[in-house]
């Protein structure tokens, strides 16, 4: 039998007494044991066993790329998650997982998402002419509306109703907020049970794949083609020539409205803050947008003309990555460095503290885009995984990212903005959520 080592333990007890305050925000408690035990350390669970929380590299992508095969996602995600947004690419793993991935991954490739392009500046273009400028406002609604629109118009085009894409939106928030109540308390998942909650909001999952299922069958009767994510979903063929069911289709549908609006709304709010507490980091934004502006150039172009702003984008996703924590269980023993893991160790990768860790980054806490530009990228790009990394590398990066430029772009042209104050407040939820950002919208002069 072999003897099996861990990295130092923070005791269950002393994890117990402050479990309330951790549900509330972990962030405060991993970074005060980081700092105290070193970059990775380790807790025995009555609920979940052995547990690793890292914000090491080496570790990061031993289990994400070296021996992927061997750390699968965690029931935290595969069973728990899955059961409110779908077992779909983010939520399964194993030969499943590859047969998904090899099928969606066509549709996501850039040159596909480039053709998406007009639909996702059109749909930003829309939702930035919204934006009232009178005031200081809370900018992560603007986002979030923002992010949700861009991903129903490409995903959907324009086959489905306003008001049950509205109602939608509700339910994915909802289950959202749920979920991560019932996975930082599992001990309060009889109560959950008793009060009817779980029963809420499984009904609740019951009507937002009922819905989906209603725009799909809608679309397969139509014949129509909309050059959308959905067209591409439907003809995605698997090797032997069939293609998704309804209920596959609405798992990856339900995953991509999870995973492809909250995210792009977090990491949105936190660049315009940063930006708008960074006048010269702005005003070289604005230049350059300015600039590009003049050219007479089609959205696809503008793309690779806005480096600068894509710079300042990636420094607010190392600073605040949305997917702020990436989760594995092992599926046999394994050996990491020094230590010896059993089978079935979770392994919990803080991504928004490792690239935050001074022994990677330079001044850590500082906004400064010059790190992402050409010459800097080979040096802090093993180091920074804001959509992962490895083969589960987030299929909607490149989607994300050019959805994030546009819509920076189309803000920047049009208004103004600044801020109150130099805070940012986080809640670690699924996703790194913004608190209480606030950023006044001001119509510039020629607009």
């Amino acid at each position: 039998m072999p003897k099996y080592k861990y990295p130092n333990k923070v005791h269950f007890f002393k994890f117990l007494i402050q479990a309330s305050s951790i549900a509330k925000n972990p962030m405060l408690f991993r970074n005060k044991w980081f700092n105290e035990i070193g970059d990775t350390f380790a807790i025995k669970s009555p609920f979940y066993g052995h547990i690793i929380l890292t914000r090491d590299a080496v570790i990061t992508k031993h289990m994400l790329q070296k021996k992927h095969k061997v750390y699968h996602k965690s029931k935290i995600q595969t069973l728990y998650l899955s059961k409110y947004v779908g077992y779909g690419l983010l939520t399964s793993s194993g030969d499943y997982w590859l047969k998904q991935r090899r099928l969606i991954q066509p549709a996501f490739h850039k040159e596909k998402i480039q053709n998406l392009v007009e639909i996702i500046n059109k749909a930003v273009n829309e939702q930035v002419e919204s934006i009232n400028a009178e005031g200081f406002v809370e900018l992560y609604p603007i986002m979030n509306e923002l992010a949700f629109e861009v991903v129903a118009k490409s995903l959907f085009n324009f086959s489905a109703e306003k008001e049950t894409l509205k109602r939608l939106q509700f339910i994915i928030e909802k289950l959202q907020l749920f979920i991560v109540k019932e996975l930082r308390m599992p001990y309060k998942k009889l109560w959950y049970t008793l009060t009817g909650e779980i029963k809420y909001h499984m009904k609740l999952v019951k009507e937002s794949r009922s819905i989906i299922n209603t725009i799909i069958d809608q679309r397969r009767k139509s014949n129509e083609e909309h050059d959308d994510l959905l067209d591409m979903l439907l003809s995605a063929t698997y090797e032997d020539g069939t293609t998704m069911t309804n209920e596959q289709l609405i798992d990856e549908i339900l995953i991509l409205f999870v995973a492809g609006h909250e995210t792009t709304a977090n990491a949105l709010t936190f660049t315009l803050k940063l930006l708008a507490q960074n006048k010269d980091a702005l005003t070289k934004v604005e230049t350059e947008i300015k600039e590009t502006n003049t050219k007479g150039l089609t959205p696809l172009q503008e793309l690779s003309q806005l480096n600068y702003t894509k710079c300042c984008i990636e420094e607010s996703l190392r600073l605040y990555p949305p997917a702020w924590i990436t989760d594995r269980v092992n599926i046999e023993d394994d050996t990491i460095d020094d230590y010896i893991l059993k089978k079935g160790t979770i392994i919990g990768a803080s991504i928004y503290e490792l690239h935050r860790n001074k022994n990677y980054w330079d001044d850590p806490e500082s906004f400064k885009p010059s790190r992402f530009f050409e010459e800097n990228r080979k040096e802090v790009l093993p180091y920074y995984m804001p959509f992962g990394a490895g083969p589960r590398l987030c299929i909607g990066n490149n989607f994300a990212m050019y959805e994030m430029i546009l819509a920076v772009s189309a803000i920047l042209k049009k208004f103004n903005i600044t801020t109150d104050n130099d805070t940012i407040k986080v809640n670690p939820l699924i996703t790194l959520k913004p608190v209480d950002v606030r950023l006044k919208f001001t119509l510039k002069n020629d607009c």
